[in-house]
């Protein structure tokens, strides 16, 4: 009884000084995981107040947390969608992981390792990772998820998770480094992965689909399967946070995979919390020497992003915007990588001199990359004009002056994202013999390399070019323009707002009429009041025909209007699908 009421208060003690640094850390815009080290470091009795000295029953409960979260990542990796997944992510996905490693044990190999001799690889790959958790969390909020350059760095993140599952198959015999045993231990992780997805093919579905409509069962049945295929994996003296990383993997397409994550999620929290609280407290007092090297490391970690992801996509022609903004979102350590740092600790492959350089490494790069990201757009400015002064052509410039076909166009449209994409498509849908007369007058202004490609594909004419500065609007030669349209939100909008583009072209365009585009009311009201000749509203211009729809499916039911709607879906061929 004494050992269970002193794991109680330990734990008890671990999640409320998580809570509360957690609470700070939100104010401060900061991630929560920062929050749970710093926890674990304060109430710790390596460097902090000494009010957990028994670490290890927390470290028991705490592995929990360490297979859930893999379990979750396998849940959210989508291997469809990585697999149809465009050039730029499948050439950056399949390369920034191993060059990124490459470099790393070429520039740190001067350092000294002591220990196993693993170390240099353990730090090469952990540096190699950048944090799905943070870079999501913060691309969400900026409404960035869905742009080029998030789909990009999206894509690069989930190659990274097949790239550590990898090195987790290798890792239990990274000691013994002989050829036989590395293939052994890769091919006991194919074997694994090849059963785990025969079973979640022929025999789960029939299970689930038996409990489907009792709720818990399909989430005891889910977490029942994760701890199975982490003890096979156990027992296959592979790591079991492997295992549990392939058992979310082999269910991700089954149709309970939402109702399993969301309820997991919120148990896997309490667990993650744990974990990263124990991983804090077994951080040893720092030395000048480890804040020094995981300064150095740092500055490595965000250099090398740069050096390696921004060059493999300018050589794909995607522009400087392009390219270097999935250099910054990536700039930080990932989660997974104390994840490796705390196995290979546990299995006394490297020194805790090494954790603690790590997890300085996460903390300072989870600081900056905040701010980094934040103010990506800025910082992408600011390296592009470095980046021109020094020779390297954006793609505005390979372009030069406006072709013919794209001079004397009439109609401007103002970025191009997807109410542009779906009103193009109206005008081609609507069109007989040749293109449609508002199409053969239109010019769009974007910087988004893959619509260019479909727009000259389709005969529509465009200039690459960033519609926050005004000296691409002029170089556009656009002053005769009779109509300027914007129908991207300012939501979406970088470096700009629809009130703001108002005025450009009212200075650049005495004569044109202006479309402009607000979310709210007020909004539109106050653009209106600027001179705006009118003001798109989607939810307005949406929200009569959804009302009778909802009338029609409410007297008739929604079968034939799903139908309806799904073979219309399937017949339309938007620029941007």
């Amino acid at each position: 009884m004494p050992g269970q009421a002193d794991l109680l208060t330990n734990i008890g003690l671990c999640v409320s000084a998580a809570a509360v640094l957690a609470i700070l850390a939100h104010r401060l815009r900061q991630p929560p995981l920062l929050a749970y080290l710093i926890a674990g470091v304060l109430i710790g009795p390596e460097i902090g107040f000494g009010f957990i000295s028994e670490k290890e029953s927390i470290r028991t409960v705490a592995e929990i947390g360490l297979i859930l979260l893999l379990f979750i990542i396998g849940l959210e990796m989508d291997l469809k969608k990585l697999l149809a997944a465009g050039k730029p992510v499948l050439v950056a996905g399949l390369l920034q992981f191993p060059l990124c490693v490459a470099i790393g044990l070429a520039c740190f190999l001067p350092f000294e390792f002591r220990g196993s001799g693993v170390g240099l690889l353990y730090l090469a790959v952990c540096l190699a990772l950048s944090s799905t958790m943070i870079v999501v969390k913060l691309l969400y909020d900026k409404f960035e998820l869905d742009t080029l350059p998030g789909r990009i760095t999206l894509g690069v993140l989930v190659f990274q998770d097949v790239w550590a599952i990898l090195f987790l198959a290798i890792q239990p015999n990274l000691l013994h480094p002989e050829l036989g045993a590395l293939l052994a231990s890769l091919f006991k992780g194919i074997l694994l992965v090849a059963v785990s997805l025969l079973v979640s093919k022929t025999l789960l579905p029939r299970i689930f689909q038996s409990v489907a409509k009792v709720p818990e069962l399909v989430l005891i049945g889910s977490l029942a399967w994760c701890f199975i295929v982490s003890a096979v994996a156990d027992a296959a003296d592979l790591s079991p946070a492997m295992g549990a990383l392939i058992a979310g993997i082999s269910i991700s397409t089954f149709p309970y995979n939402i109702d399993v994550v969301a309820k997991v999620i919120s148990i896997r929290d309490f667990f993650v919390t744990l974990f990263f609280v124990a991983l804090g407290m077994r951080i040893p007092m720092p030395t000048v020497d480890v804040i020094r090297f995981a300064a150095i490391a740092a500055a490595f970690l965000v250099l090398s992003r740069f050096v390696v992801v921004f060059p493999l996509l300018r050589a794909l022609r995607l522009g400087h915007r392009a390219s270097l903004l999935p250099s910054i979102n990536l700039a930080q350590m990932s989660e997974f990588s104390m994840v490796i740092a705390a196995i290979g600790l546990g299995d006394g492959h490297i020194e805790e001199r090494m954790v603690s350089a790590l997890i300085f490494v996460f903390a300072l790069t989870s600081v900056t990359s905040t701010y980094m990201i934040e103010y990506s757009h800025q910082l992408q400015a600011l390296f592009g004009g470095w980046l021109r002064r020094v020779g390297f052509r954006d793609l505005d410039d390979l372009s030069g002056a406006p072709a013919d076909s794209e001079q004397h166009k009439d109609v401007v449209l103002l970025g191009f994202f997807v109410e542009a994409s779906a009103l193009v498509h109206e005008y081609e849908l609507e069109a007989n013999d040749g293109p449609h007369p508002v199409l053969d007058r239109l010019l769009v202004i974007d910087f988004n390399p893959e619509v260019h490609a479909e727009l000259r594909r389709r005969n529509i004419a465009c200039v690459y070019g960033d519609i926050s500065h005004m000296e691409t609007l002029r170089h556009a030669d656009i002053e005769e323009a009779a109509l300027i349209v914007s129908t991207v939100p300012d939501t979406v909008l970088k470096g700009t707002d629809n009130l703001e583009l108002l005025r450009k072209s009212r200075r650049l365009c005495p004569r044109a009429k202006v479309i402009v585009t607000a979310g709210r009311t007020a909004s539109a009201l106050d653009l209106y009041e600027a001179g705006a000749d009118y003001v798109f509203m989607p939810r307005l211009q949406s929200s009569a025909q959804m009302a009778a729809i909802l009338v029609k499916g409410l007297e008739r039911g929604f079968d034939d209007l799903r139908e309806g709607q799904v073979a219309h879906l399937r017949q339309r061929k938007e620029v941007l699908q």
